[in-house]
């Protein structure tokens, strides 16, 4: 199964959401990788820690070769890392994904993602893909090659509106380019149960008949301290509540495949 989590505003908890569920995955016994195609790097560096900066070969290395012809190309595994987490494997991000993007576009090497991730196929159970907060070449690229589309959201009246437009998108991918692409869900982040609004936005969606997924994420400065210290959730506080949400979000999501598959 390969999901993205996409979400064209910044500052939604993408990155979190993608390693933390990854991280359960893993820690459930699934050969797990995580696609880190933003430039910014924050998977790499949550994942990989000081050891983000000492990787020789990354997405932006693999990315360069569709662009210039090779007989003996480097295989995709190559790209793959270990992280220190058992069962966990990254994809890493680089800073020159930026540069790159415009001739990637050009050369229309729009499905050159969707071929390495079939490629690495029957080496992961699950893959999750992390993208750039806009719609450029790499989060297309990620909606093409992915099943499944969770959309973090963070309750406020600005993610509200631009939320139906990021569905507009996903459904013009899977229209054009992608027919078995679904939105799983919508995963409720930084929920803050006792105030109004966040409570409020999320009925609306909710009666609207939005894919709106439970349990909703709290918001918690512990989470800041998992990125600090580079290590998610689950290994730094298994019982911490938010630990405990990701566990029952993974769960369901998991389940949910499980009854597909039925």
């Amino acid at each position: 199964m390969r999901r993205v989590v996409f979400n064209q505003k910044g500052g939604v908890g993408k990155s979190t959401i993608t390693c933390n569920l990854a991280a359960i995955a893993a820690h459930n016994k699934e050969r797990t990788l995580v696609v880190d195609l933003d430039p910014q790097g924050n998977s790499t560096q949550y994942l990989l820690g000081a050891e983000a900066d000492a990787v020789e070969t990354t997405l932006a290395d693999f990315f360069d070769q569709t662009l210039n012809f090779k007989l003996n190309p480097i295989p995709t595994e190559d790209f793959v890392h270990a992280t220190p987490f058992d069962n966990l494997h990254v994809l890493p991000s680089s800073p020159q994904l930026e540069e790159l993007s415009g001739k990637l576009e050009s050369r229309y090497k729009i499905f050159k993602l969707r071929d390495a991730l079939e490629e690495l196929e029957d080496a992961f159970d699950s893959i999750w893909i992390d993208t750039p907060p806009a719609l450029n070449f790499y989060t297309r690229s990620a909606l093409i090659a992915a099943d499944r589309c969770l959309i973090p959201f963070d309750c406020d009246d600005f993610s509200r509106r631009a939320l139906y437009s990021l569905m507009e998108n996903v459904d013009e991918i899977r229209a054009d380019h992608n027919r078995a692409l679904e939105v799983e869900g919508i995963i409720v982040n930084q929920f803050q149960p006792r105030a109004t609004l966040p409570r409020k936005v999320v009925a609306e969606l909710v009666e609207e008949g939005l894919p709106v997924i439970e349990p909703f994420l709290s918001a918690t400065v512990k989470v800041k301290e998992s990125h600090e210290r580079a290590t998610p959730m689950i290994h730094l506080d298994p019982r911490h509540k938010l630990s405990q949400e990701f566990v029952a979000l993974h769960a369901g999501l998991a389940g949910k495949k499980g009854r597909r598959g039925a």
